[in-house]
Formats: C-alpha cells, sequence, structure tokens
C-alpha cells in the first residue's frame, strides 16, 4: 500500500470517527488497523493539552507528538519542549509517555537544565484525565 493511500484512508477514518453518532460507531478494529492502533482519546487529549506549544511533527499512525521550544512570559529565561508517545489502543495510565525537556538561559545562550519528575507526570495525568472526558462526552 502506497504512503499516499495509507494518508488518505487515515484521514477518512479520522473524518468518519469524528462525525459517528453513539449508536452509528465505526468498528474498532477497523480504525485501529487504519490509525495504527492509536488511541484516538489520548491522541486528541494530548493535542487539546498541549495548545499552546508549537507542534513540530505529528504522525498519527505511529502516535508520536513533537513539540517545539517555547517560552513563556512568567519565565523568559525558560523554555521547554515535550515530545509526547502514544503507546496502547486502550485508554490506559501506561498508553502515554511523556518527555519534557527543559533549558535555561545563561550568558544569553541556552543550557540544558534538569527536568522535575513531577512535570512530566503531571502532564501525562493531564492527558488522560482531559481523554476520559472526551470519552465521557462521547458516551453521553
Amino acid at each position: 500500500m502506497s504512503f499516499r493511500t495509507l494518508f488518505i484512508c487515515a484521514c477518512a477514518a479520522f473524518t468518519l470517527a469524528a462525525c459517528q453518532s453513539s449508536t452509528d460507531k465505526v468498528d474498532q478494529r477497523v480504525t485501529e488497523e487504519v490509525t495504527g492502533g492509536v488511541n484516538s482519546y489520548l491522541w486528541r487529549a494530548s493535542l487539546d493539552t498541549f495548545a499552546d506549544m508549537p507542534l513540530k511533527s505529528a504522525d498519527p499512525l505511529g502516535g508520536l507528538l513533537i513539540y517545539d521550544w517555547k517560552s513563556f512570559t512568567e519565565a523568559p529565561d525558560e523554555r521547554i519542549k515535550a515530545t509526547i508517545y502514544i503507546l496502547d489502543t486502550r485508554l490506559r495510565a501506561d498508553g502515554i509517555s511523556v518527555s519534557v525537556f527543559r533549558q535555561i538561559r545563561v550568558n544569553g545562550e541556552w543550557v540544558d537544565a534538569d527536568t522535575d519528575q513531577d512535570t512530566r507526570i503531571q502532564l501525562e495525568n493531564a492527558i488522560l484525565q482531559r481523554a476520559r472526558g472526551l470519552k465521557a462526552s462521547d458516551v453521553n
């Protein structure tokens, strides 16, 4: 199957999944085959949670989101970037992994800095909470 055909099928599956009613669900196995098994709730929740970050690359088939560096007005001499891995087709706590990278400005140069592990955990929990909310709204 060519990349173009696979891309068109993936776009069609995402469109169908977004438009379907709760009584007219597309068979989950078909959606998983087309999307590579990425959990759609975790995917959407990741995009929503990191909406303020500049998205550098997105691979919906492989479940990878790469965000570019961003500084915030509260801390202009610090910047972060993130990479999100969606690891499962199911909505589970171990189905998402977030890597956070941080730099600080020292004498005008950006230097790598440690990132608190709690930050990663808080971001993963925020994505999971959002994904559960999205799933609950689809059920109702």
